[in-house]
């Protein structure tokens, strides 16, 4: 599809040298390799050195790290991160290969997502809107991380920008058909009840728009996003007693799924706060928060700006609405899971519903600029300018405090496991109580809970095991241990983030 031809004579020739002055006419495999490379290079830079596994990531890299025994994996998560992480982590140990891996495909994943979208938006914009979503603290943060939100960002924005190319086409798009099942099936290998979410707006316009309702689609939409969960459902039936008992199950996890207006929740975490749960601080830092209150409004004068065929030197590819109102309206069912249903907030939760928004925001900041008088475009320009650098001093501010906690909790993850291995706590051993996922995985022991969401061994069968193997009990604060665990050796803890007063109790077992 190409964009409408421009009228000869004086106005023509205007409009030409501006779609020219303004890159429109640009070639896309340059501009959105480019933006992608940047994308790579700022994590390879800024977050993959120095920084340790999280608590999540621990989890995740355990199912095929040889480097300690599995953690348990709980009724919410889904495989798919995992399986993307496996190739380097079965490998080595090094959470830096990990990370520059990652950062790689994710700079991968980012240019493919853009792609999509070459024959339906000025390859500006879409290199815009890739600038304008790979350079949030929360994406750059967790591109080399082993979460799996970004990865559902870019299915989603594979599926959405799929879609349309086939609905749009007259004879349909056999490729773009294969990229919308793709697009579902990464994000149902990620996480399951995303691609639901991110099906339903897309099966609902199949439906309702005359023109879109194609039996192709309908049918690739269900097999893509039912593809994608698969793995999943398999696992509801092997492990946790069935589909129902896992839904169960992963919605007390997540607190019980209800009615639960997370807003206030999810603008205390632009702080800085990788989760906030529960998310009672004090919001200390609205500015923070600024860009937040401007995505609506950005994105609903791009879906303005998409719809202004003809006006000026930029003009959305046959100048349907569309392009932009079907990314907005989809954002908008992928973040209703996590602002009116949990009663917690992480940032990257909403990372898909960013991805898409930045589409018709990209819409919107070009249109600005260019949709007024030649006489006010520098101006605007400027003004604009200053805007989006004032709002990238925010977010790698942010970004640089997180970075900062997260090398200081590495570091202390490092040392803790450290003084276990000298309390005798060595392979084949056991770690249980606070902070043990990451404290085991660390020591290369085995993490086990007898209570909470990972819960997954009685206290009999702790204090059975620590008659043949090293166990340690991590408690803190004013907390105690198991009765079994009372008369143990009590070794001092290196302070852990938040931790106060941390202590490990060793079985007899384990020799100093």
């Amino acid at each position: 599809m190409h964009s409408a031809r421009l009228a000869p004579g004086p106005q023509g020739q205007r409009l030409r040298q501006d779609r020219r002055a303004l890159g429109l006419a640009a070639r896309p495999l340059p501009w959105l390799a480019g933006v992608a490379a940047l994308f790579t290079v700022l994590q390879l830079i800024l977050v993959v050195p120095g920084t340790g596994l999280g608590w999540d990531e621990t989890v995740y890299v355990s199912q095929v790290s040889p480097q300690a025994p599995a953690a348990f994996f709980s009724a919410p998560r889904a495989r798919g991160i995992t399986f993307l992480a496996a190739p380097m982590a079965a490998l080595t140990a090094s959470t830096g290969l990990l990370r520059a891996y990652l950062a790689v495909l994710s700079g991968c994943g980012l240019f493919a997502a853009l792609w999509v979208w070459r024959r339906l938006l000025p390859v500006p914009v879409l290199a815009l809107a890739g600038i304008l979503f790979s350079s949030l603290w929360i994406t750059v943060f967790y591109g080399p991380q082993v979460m799996p939100n970004l990865w559902v960002a870019y299915g989603a924005l594979i599926a959405v920008g799929c879609f349309l190319r086939v609905v749009r086409a007259p004879a349909g798009d056999p490729r773009a058909l294969l990229g919308l099942g793709a697009g579902l099936l990464l994000a149902g290998l990620m996480r399951p009840s995303d691609a639901v979410w991110l099906a339903l707006p897309l099966g609902a316009a199949a439906l309702l728009v005359r023109e879109w309702r194609r039996p192709a689609v309908l049918l690739v939409l269900v097999l893509g996003t039912a593809a994608g969960c698969a793995e999943w459902v398999v696992e509801a039936y092997l492990r946790y007693g069935g589909l129902a008992e896992r839904l169960h199950r992963a919605s007390e996890i997540q607190g019980g799924m209800g009615l639960h207006l997370a807003f206030d929740d999810q603008l205390r975490a632009l702080e800085g706060r990788s989760l906030c749960r529960p998310c009672e601080v004090a919001w200390r830092q609205p500015a923070t928060a600024v860009w937040w209150f401007a995505l609506p409004v950005l994105a609903a004068g791009g879906v303005l700006a998409a719809g202004r065929r003809g006006r000026g030197p930029f003009s959305v590819r046959d100048g349907r609405t569309s392009v932009a109102l079907l990314p907005a309206l989809t954002a908008v069912s992928l973040a209703v899971q996590y602002l009116l249903l949990i009663d917690y907030a992480a940032p990257r939760f909403l990372l898909p519903s960013y991805a898409l928004l930045a589409l018709p925001v990209a819409l919107c900041l070009v249109w600005l600029v260019t949709g007024v008088p030649r006489s006010l475009r520098t101006a605007v320009g400027a003004a604009v300018a200053v805007a989006l650098a004032a709002h990238l001093a925010v977010q790698f501010a942010v970004l640089e405090g997180v970075l900062s906690r997260g090398r200081a909790t590495r570091d202390a993850v490092g040392r803790t496991a450290a003084e276990l291995r000298r309390e005798g706590v060595r392979p084949p051993c056991v770690v249980s109580g606070a902070e043990a996922v990451r404290i085991a995985f660390r020591a290369g022991c085995a993490s086990r809970q007898v209570r909470g969401h990972d819960g997954s061994i009685t206290r009999a069968g702790l204090a059975a095991t620590a008659r043949t193997l090293p166990v340690a009990v991590l408690v803190t604060g004013a907390n105690e241990p198991p009765p079994f665990a009372r008369g143990w050796r009590v070794a001092p803890l290196p302070h852990l983030g938040g931790l106060r007063d941390y202590r490990a109790y060793v079985s007899p077992s384990a020799t100093p």
